[in-house]
């Protein structure tokens, strides 16, 4: 592309849209020329909110995808509502960052895979777990051979109470009750998508999934896909697990959603903990090793979320820049789709799904 500035429009501007735009407002090579939403007050008050003097407000994302300085979309809607505008983002020639997870169904994920390696633009899932900086140095450490080979992953997500979280709108709840719009629950189908992402990025495919899921109703009155557990057995043999624990009374230290999660990937000579992902239990190191009888504590990284939304979106812009690969692709993001729908229908029935 170039030096060409980069006109951005963002489909969607609901509570996580903030963390979205992060990026696109301080990276001098582009400019959020366009903001849309179903609500058009609130696409104003965040074009307010952003700093964003004469982006184009509208309630109908066809008209955004009409304007020839918009060349790339964060399309940020309702997950059922997410293979309509992707498809019609690239028909209109625009690149393509789309929230995860991708869509509803593996068919549906199907066209899109289809339609992304067929366009001639960047298309990108979006995903930002993978580019939290403590899992970045984990990798790092991995491709370094520090821990030796790893044989198995453990990940938990510990949804609690936070003084200093960020407010969510009852209309964000709403529509991820209802699994028409959702596709599944919210903290193994959306939230979850972040850890069958690491799963992958660090074990691979699995070749078997299998998930225990019960269903807890919170103090506001919303049910939350929790407490869980979901297993991965990977070729090797290797194993890996997912874990939701819903602590109605834990504080949590975030300024966003109030929620921990802890990551422990073991090797055959090591083990690594990655800690502070939405936010923090006390003050553990962002990243910890052991090996040969040592603890090494990695403290030297911006840990906070939102440094994983600037890196993700960032490398992103690089790509189309001056070319390569994003993370995750279409195909890519389909392979996190399938474990995700694997640990749902697991759940529903009782037995463990083949993946492979």
């Amino acid at each position: 592309m170039g030096t060409k500035e980069i006109g951005v429009a963002v489909i969607g501007t609901g509570r996580i849209s903030d963390l979205h735009a992060a990026e696109y407002m301080r990276n001098p090579n582009c400019r959020i020329v366009a903001l849309c939403d179903a609500d058009a007050n609130r696409a104003a008050e965040r074009a307010r909110a952003w700093g964003v003097k004469g982006a184009a407000i509208s309630t109908d994302f066809r008209e955004v995808l009409d304007r020839g300085d918009v060349d790339l979309v964060e399309i940020l809607l309702p997950h059922h509502l997410h293979l309509q505008a992707a498809l019609e983002a690239m028909n209109a020639g625009k690149a393509v960052s789309l929230q995860k997870p991708m869509c509803l169904s593996e068919s549906e994920a199907d066209k899109l895979v289809e339609a992304a390696e067929m366009h001639t633009r960047p298309f990108k899932v979006f995903e930002n777990f993978l580019f939290h900086p403590p899992v970045m140095r984990a990798n790092e450490l991995v491709e370094e051979g520090a821990i030796g080979e790893i044989v198995s992953i453990r990940i938990k997500s510990n949804p609690g109470i936070s003084r200093t979280s960020w407010k969510i709108p009852e209309s964000a709840n709403q529509w991820r009750q209802d699994r028409s719009r959702s596709g599944g629950g919210p903290l193994v189908f959306d939230d979850g998508h972040h850890k069958f992402a690491l799963a992958w990025s660090f074990m691979g495919m699995p070749s078997k999934v299998h998930a225990f899921v019960e269903r807890t109703r919170t103090r506001s009155g919303n049910l939350l896909d929790a407490p869980g557990i979901i297993s991965f057995l990977f070729p090797g043999p290797k194993v890996g697990s997912f874990e939701i624990a819903y602590s109605p009374e834990l504080e949590i230290d975030t300024q966003y959603y109030a929620q921990d999660d802890r990551v422990e990937i073991t090797g055959t000579s090591g083990v690594l903990w990655i800690n502070c992902g939405h936010g923090r239990l006390g003050d553990p190191p962002p990243l910890a090793m052991y090996r040969n009888g040592n603890t090494t504590e990695y403290r030297d990284m911006i840990s906070t979320w939102e440094q994983s939304f600037l890196l993700s979106t960032r490398h992103f812009i690089d790509v189309l820049m001056n070319g390569g690969r994003p993370v995750l692709t279409a195909r890519e993001g389909r392979q996190v789709l399938r474990m995700a729908l694997a640990a749902e229908e697991s759940a529903r029935t009782g037995s463990s799904v083949p993946l492979q």
